[in-house]
């Protein structure tokens, strides 16, 4: 690990002014009260600011990208224990630092993300580190170039700050990772950060980064954003590129950003959609958000009820008008699809995608050297006579008839009740502790833990639809508490238009406590 030099009066002033002009705008710099006096270390400021904040000091010369980047590798030094990344190589981020430093005082034109250090989910090829998709039998395997999106990303400025721990083969929504260890919870390290996407959220709610990739087939970017506190965007499905990432099925893989704030988010989107059309905060007055009980609100923690509910006060009394109306069948037409379709892509998109990008193992190689647990889920849900393995018109029914039906209800539904968004608790609960993976109590009750976690998430990435997470607050066991924001097909400037008035009104949660 490098030696990091103290922080420059210049820059200290300079990140401490960013913050400060923010907060007077109304501007979110990230959950928590006065984050310059309430953490200790001397980088503080530059751990607080936001991506936008960041690119804009480092742009205009105020703070270099190197002494950025030795704030963030600092950061992630002090939150090792959060096992947030699988590969962290701070010689190169350095170097990559210096690099962009070097490109604004030749007087380079500068990208929009110049200088940011972002956090990539393993499961997205990158040139310059493996890719190992958290599974023993890819722990060496080196793509040749980066992902569309990462190249996107590098091509606008961004550094790649390392490779983000998972669960493994994105299968599941723990990331207790049994090959590379289990990644930890900021607000609790005995609890689960949410998966697929753990380690990404974990970085940036610990302040390690203010930005990250993160990956969601079925939640894998707003579990982890809900569980840990920070905000999550998944985009229409086919907004970003997802060519160069570790399938499982391209119905619904889709790659999307985690943050502490709407803006970064709406960054993000700009550089991987190529969509520059400006986000300002929609006014909620007269906004129609859908509330669908039936299913999305039936058996919550009470906790979670209460802080959805509260959340739901304080939106209606910003203007926006609660529409109560269920989505007709959606329980029956989920239990038809979702499953079904990844458990059927990906024992043929894998094989393709090891192929394709010449990893140098086989599918049977993958599985045969997964950990117990991965291992024994596809023999029984994906490899041929598993006892829950799907047949190819069970399949075919999935994808032709009930994938087509659920699209259109939902397009019938935002259309009936003229909804900007559904809004919902993102899981039932909030975050369990790392080996409470089978069952859990809720309210007295058994709920599968699969149930808890993932059920309020699947219908919007079955049917493609855009999906916002943002905190709603803190419960009593002082874990964090969210809602989701499903938006229209296509609607993603819209919804993070909403997000940013959202955002708002709901206010900032209280960070991670230092470790």
């Amino acid at each position: 690990m490098p030696k990091f030099d103290k922080l420059t009066r210049r820059e200290f002033l300079a990140a401490a002014s960013v913050t400060a002009v923010a907060a007077a705008a109304g501007e979110r710099t990230g959950p928590g009260p006065a984050p310059l006096v309430a953490m200790p270390n001397r980088s503080a400021p530059l751990l607080e600011l936001s991506a936008v904040q960041a690119v804009r000091s480092m742009a205009a010369g105020e703070m270099s990208a190197e002494r950025y980047a030795q704030a963030l590798l600092a950061r992630c030094a002090e939150q090792k224990v959060l096992n947030a990344f699988i590969t962290l190589e701070p010689d190169r981020v350095l170097e990559d630092a210096r690099a962009a430093d070097r490109r604004r005082a030749a007087g380079a034109a500068l990208g929009a993300l110049h200088g940011l250090p972002i956090p990539v989910k393993d499961s997205l090829n990158t040139r310059d580190y493996p890719t190992t998709a958290g599974t023993p039998a890819l722990r060496r395997f080196r793509p040749q170039q980066n992902a569309p999106l990462v190249e996107a990303l590098v091509n606008a400025g961004a550094i790649v700050l390392g490779k983000t721990n998972l669960h493994e083969l994105s299968y599941g929504w723990t990331s207790n990772n049994l090959a590379f260890g289990a990644v930890r919870n900021p607000y609790d390290p005995a609890r689960i950060p949410g998966g697929s996407s753990g380690g990404t959220a974990a970085a940036v709610a610990s302040r390690m980064a203010p930005l990250g990739v993160a990956e969601d087939t079925e939640g894998s970017i707003r579990v982890p954003a809900a569980l840990c506190g920070i905000a999550g965007f998944r985009p229409t499905t086919g907004r970003y590129s997802t060519e160069g990432a570790v399938p499982i099925s391209s119905l619904f893989d889709q790659a999307g950003p985690h943050a502490r704030t709407v803006a970064d988010l709406a960054l993000f989107d700009s550089v991987a959609a190529g969509d520059h059309r400006a986000v300002a905060p929609a006014s909620l007055k007269g906004v129609r958000l859908a509330v669908a009980r039936g299913y999305f609100f039936a058996g919550l923690d009470a906790q979670v009820e209460r802080l959805a509910e509260a959340a739901l006060a304080k939106l209606r009394g910003a203007g926006a008008e609660i529409v109560e109306a269920d989505v007709p069948e959606l329980e029956q037409l989920i239990d038809l699809i979702t499953d079904q379709v990844q458990n059927h892509d990906v024992r043929i998109e894998l094989p393709r995608y090891l192929e394709a990008y010449h990893a140098g193992v086989r599918f049977e190689d993958v599985v045969a050297q997964a950990s117990a647990d991965i291992r024994a889920t596809f023999e029984r849900y994906v490899l041929p006579g598993g006892s829950d393995f799907v047949p190819e018109a069970t399949y075919r029914a999935a994808v032709d008839v009930h994938l087509p039906k659920l699209k259109r209800i939902f397009r019938d539904y935002f259309a009936r009740t003229g909804a900007a968004a559904m809004v919902f608790p993102a899981t039932m609960v909030t975050a369990p502790r790392i080996g409470e993976d089978v069952e859990l109590r809720v309210r007295g009750q058994s709920v599968r833990f699969d149930v808890a976690v993932a059920r309020n998430i699947a219908p919007g990435s079955t049917a493609g639809l855009p999906g916002l997470v943002l905190p709603a607050g803190i419960a009593d066991d002082g874990l964090p508490v969210a809602l989701e924001f499903d938006g229209p097909a296509a609607s993603d400037r819209a919804l993070l238009a909403l997000g940013l008035a959202v955002e708002g009104v709901l206010g900032p949660i209280a960070p991670p406590r230092a470790r």
